[in-house]
């Protein structure tokens, strides 16, 4: 595999990206009547529009060069055959086999198939027995409320999920806490009868800071409002990878949905992770979830490069964000349904990608992962857009669209849409007469995509969801990066347990920068 340096067809991009960053994107228009045909494409129920962003033909046969000459198709392979692509930390990276059909083929072990299809079976069969009341809590009453104990992967996609199609939820209804200050476990506690609460402790190694104080506050108040000695074993379930933690905090681990180890907590959501989305949507729902996956899966694996949307949404990342500098990129979904896509995408790709050594350990020589940041629009017109049209840093933007409203749901969905093109029809052309002050002109050429969904079904989020995993898998694959390792989230925790005693003691804090003793010494006082 050539290193991207080498790359002819890289070198061309690099010593052209000031032309490229002035390409006029209207220009480009002018020039090629079929220009939309040519720079869209359509697959499991999404259309990828990235007709206005500053690319030509011979611009993305010079980034398909550079996928091929990087082995993207190789890489990708690899990763859907179960072999170790997590390098640093000796793993295979399979979520793609979570989404499997029943009885279907996939391009993992067959072992590896038989045991995520006997989990599902298990959480289908236990989810069931939940919402018709089949399983009970520990007096006996019905299971109404389901606690959702979690943070990070555990916690952002299914909230993402459940948010999304909440218009299909119809068994308990299930509350998140993830953050250790108490506030989300206060409100939800105010919500839920304790003899009809399900409790979820969601943590690959069971040894998560946050949730496991959030589990000892959960089990306690359990144990002291529900008149039965079974309440934990009937009322709490584990999801973990680590079965002898599980035993310690005094569940019994037979009762436990299993993770895996080849499955990364921002990958996880297709898991036991998303019980709780099971438990509301129920399992048909949820298989098709996994079903519009698997369909982008499917068309990730077997598409040429050239119409493959994964690759192609990739490449133009890539284009913006390494090759013209442009270091930050807004995700804006016009249904607040998905208002919090852009926080999902944080973490899959900032987690993912913000790395500065590739895969040997060496620098990397060029940047890799922005920020990902937005919001719903149309809200985010009245707090962002202004410097998305006028400021002095180009910004990026993912439209997200849905052509069908949900049934029943009230609003304008056409005054919706209308907004959403028209905003990345703004954000292209701009605004500059001649004699029109200089503080009302927008110079335009800001470059967009516009991501459009027939329907926002299971399906089609599945899809979603999964498009953006396999973009963010390309972009490491060109950058020769691990996307599936974060040592970077572990530095802080370490230093959180060692600053805890000193925060808490009545010493003068020692051993410490002179920062963090000076906010230490001013938390003391205040804090009396």
């Amino acid at each position: 595999m050539q290193t991207l340096e080498a790359i002819d067809a890289w070198q061309a991009l690099w010593a052209s990206r000031d032309r490229l960053a002035e390409q006029s994107i209207n220009g480009l228009f002018a020039a090629d009547a079929g220009r939309f045909e040519h720079f869209s494409l359509t697959a499991a129920g999404i259309l990828l529009d990235y007709s206005k962003q500053p690319i030509d033909r011979q611009t993305r046969e010079r980034l398909l060069e550079v996928a091929r000459a990087r082995d993207v198709a190789g890489q990708r392979d690899a990763m859907l055959a179960g072999e170790p692509i997590n390098e640093s930390e000796g793993r295979a990276v399979l979520h793609t086999a979570l989404r499997v059909p029943d009885g279907g083929t996939g391009w993992a072990a067959p072992a590896i198939t038989r045991e995520v299809a006997t989990t599902r079976s298990r959480m289908a069969e236990l989810a069931a027995a939940i919402r018709d009341g089949r399983r009970t809590g520990a007096t006996g009453q019905p299971i109404e409320h389901v606690i959702n104990i979690g943070i990070g992967g555990s916690d952002l996609g299914p909230r993402l999920v459940l948010e999304a199609l909440a218009p299909l939820a119809d068994g308990p209804t299930v509350h998140f806490v993830a953050n250790v200050d108490g506030v989300e476990w206060q409100q939800a506690m105010g919500q839920c009868d304790p003899e009809r609460t399900l409790v979820l402790v969601v943590s690959k190694s069971f040894g998560t800071v946050e949730t496991m104080a959030n589990a000892h506050e959960a089990m306690a108040w359990l144990r002291r409002s529900v008149p039965s000695d079974t309440v934990l074993e009937r009322q709490v379930l584990a999801i973990t990878a680590n079965l002898d933690r599980v035993r310690e905090l005094g569940l019994d681990p037979e009762l436990a949905l299993p993770m895996w180890d080849w499955v990364g907590g921002r990958y996880s959501l297709w898991s036991a992770v998303g019980f709780a989305i099971m438990l509301a949507i129920g399992p048909t729902a949820f298989d098709e979830v996994l079903a519009g996956a698997h369909a982008m899966d499917r068309h990730f694996a077997e598409a040429p490069l050239e119409s493959n949307m994964p690759v192609l949404l990739g490449l133009v990342s890539i284009f913006n964000g390494t090759l013209l500098d442009r270091r930050s990129q807004a995700v804006v979904p016009y249904t607040e349904r998905l208002g919090r896509l852009s926080a999902y995408l944080q973490q899959l790709v900032m987690e993912s990608n913000g790395k500065s050594v590739d895969r040997a350990g060496h620098p990397v020589s060029i940047p890799t992962a922005g920020a990902i940041w937005g919001q719903t629009g149309t809200p985010g017109q009245h707090a962002f857009f202004q410097a998305l049209h006028q400021g002095t840093d180009v910004v990026p933007v993912d439209f997200v669209g849905v052509a069908r409203p949900v049934a029943g749901e009230r609003g304008d969905p056409l005054a919706l849409t209308a907004n959403l093109f028209a905003q990345s029809q703004a954000l292209m052309q701009g605004r500059g007469d001649a004699d029109m002050p200089a503080a009302r002109r927008c110079p335009g050429n800001r470059p967009s995509n516009t991501i459009l969904l027939k329907a926002l079904t299971p399906a089609t989020l599945g899809a979603l969801i999964a498009l953006y995993e396999h973009r963010t898998f390309v972009e490491a694959a060109v950058w020769g990066i691990n996307a599936f390792d974060q040592f970077g989230v572990e530095l802080g925790k370490v230093l959180a347990d060692e600053l805890k005693p000193l925060i808490a003691g009545g010493q003068a804090a020692e051993g410490v920068d002179g920062s963090t003793a000076g906010l230490i010494a001013r938390y003391r006082d205040w804090r009396g």
